[in-house]
């Protein structure tokens, strides 16, 4: 095989068809079927393909009798071919934005703790000065946004690095620690005890995080370091909406982020329980793709986020909530996992 110029498209005016018809082999493992999804006859296609293949001196498939499977270069090319279009598709959408006296559209993933806070203030920034600019949030794990950033659906995160990803291509600027507290109902007995110890907490029914997770490994560790055995009345679950429930209905304890059960306090539902522990869950930050530049909208909203992960915050002030109302506004807007 023959090496590839890393200018090779600027001499080959390679084309936008042969990004479509590559995704559309890929989606239908069949040169046929492809074409017609295209419009296309099949022996255009195929004369399509050639061209590309013969231009870059190395085969994108695999001919099988019953389809077509994309090689290792094919599949380093389908990815490229995707994130290409995607890139083309947000062009079109901004100068469509321009002209129209809008600024453009602005993809952000977060994980709960900086959307509960930092997020929604930085947000709220941004569209005061541009109220044209459109600014979508979807809120997950790290793992499944670190997938989407990599799929080009996202301009950046705010989430934790993890190693079940390539972090190569990615840049990474931290913007705070994360502590966790320990966290009961309203009015729980052990909310009101000044001389709290953990042991106290160590034979109390607790809902944890699920076996494996990093907190719920630094959450045991928490109790073997201090000679203690992990509490062993435990339900295993993630689910904010199960915790937020179940906590309300009895004296389970709770582990998770301060950021997290603070805004719960404020709210009513919750105690944060007076022991600092020692423990806490990995840093978020600001995640982008280093072969990326983002567009004047995401930017400004980067900007936004620094600012606010740096300003000092005043103290929030407790505001009752009736527990019903607040269980089923909770139930509507926090159906995710902590991540």
């Amino acid at each position: 095989m023959t090496a590839i110029n890393p200018n090779w498209f600027l001499r080959a005016r390679l084309k936008t068809r042969q990004l479509l018809l590559l995704i559309a082999i890929d989606d239908e493992r069949n040169i046929h079927r492809a074409a017609e999804a295209l419009c296309m006859t099949q022996p255009a296609a195929s004369k399509q393909l050639k061209d590309l293949e013969d231009m870059l001196g190395i085969s994108l498939f695999e001919r099988l009798p019953r389809g077509m499977e994309p090689t290792i270069y094919g599949e380093s090319m389908i990815r490229h071919a995707r994130m290409a279009l995607t890139s083309l598709a947000r062009a079109h959408e901004d100068i469509v934005a321009l002209k129209s006296g809008l600024a453009g559209q602005v993809d952000v993933g977060s994980v709960m703790t900086p959307a509960l806070r930092l997020l929604p203030r930085a947000i709220t920034r941004v569209k005061q000065q541009v109220p044209q600019l459109r600014i979508g949030v979807q809120i997950e794990s790290s793992n499944e946004l670190l997938a989407r950033l990599e799929r080009g659906t996202l301009d950046f995160l705010l989430a934790r690095m993890t190693s079940f990803h390539d972090n190569a291509n990615l840049q990474y600027e931290e913007l705070a620690p994360e502590p966790v507290v320990a966290v009961a109902r309203a009015g729980h007995p052990l909310a009101a005890r000044k001389d709290l110890r953990l042991q106290d907490l160590a034979q109390a029914p607790w809902i944890t995080p699920p076996p494996g997770s990093i907190l719920r490994q630094r959450f045991d560790q928490l109790f073997h370091n201090a000679g203690l055995e992990p509490p062993v009345d435990v339900v295993d679950t993630s689910e904010i909406v199960l915790i937020t429930s179940m906590l309300q209905i009895s004296d389970a304890l709770n582990v998770m982020s301060a950021d997290v059960a603070l805004r719960y306090q404020e709210l009513g539902l919750l105690a944060i329980l007076p022991l600092e522990l020692d423990c806490r869950m990995d840093a978020f930050g600001i995640i982008r793709r280093r072969d990326r530049i983002l567009s004047p909208g995401a930017e400004l909203l980067l900007q936004a986020i620094r600012s606010e992960a740096t300003a000092p915050q005043p103290q929030p002030t407790p505001v009752p909530v009736p527990v019903p109302a607040l269980v089923q506004a909770i139930d509507t807007a926090f159906d995710i996992e902590i991540a």
